[in-house]
């Protein structure tokens, strides 16, 4: 019931497992993995992919950090009292709130 790896694909796994925990997709993780494997490209395409994926990173947390604003926001003018005056719904249901 118990399988045992070889330290190669020990090493292959760890680094799957670590691509995926960093978020890179899988099309990445395969791309990475072929340059690791020694694959005709260079250093300088690893460095690109990684490029890549830390700029949508970057996208992505400065987005997080706008809808914390618009959120704390919309939170802080909530006086807990009625669901028809509730700052949080109407963030909601209006078209014209930008959220992030």
């Amino acid at each position: 019931g118990r399988r045992v790896f070889e330290n190669e694909h020990l090493r292959r796994l760890t680094f799957i497992r670590r691509a995926r925990a960093m978020g890179f997709s899988q099309d990445e993780v395969r791309a990475l993995l072929v340059l690791a494997d020694g694959g005709a490209q260079s250093c300088g395409e690893v460095r690109d992919i990684a490029d890549v994926h830390l700029r949508s990173i970057r996208e992505k947390i400065a987005d997080l950090k706008k809808m914390e604003r618009v959120l704390s926001d919309t939170v802080s003018r909530c006086k807990g009292g009625d669901a028809p005056d509730c700052p949080v719904l109407d963030a909601l249901a209006e078209p014209g709130v930008a959220i992030a």
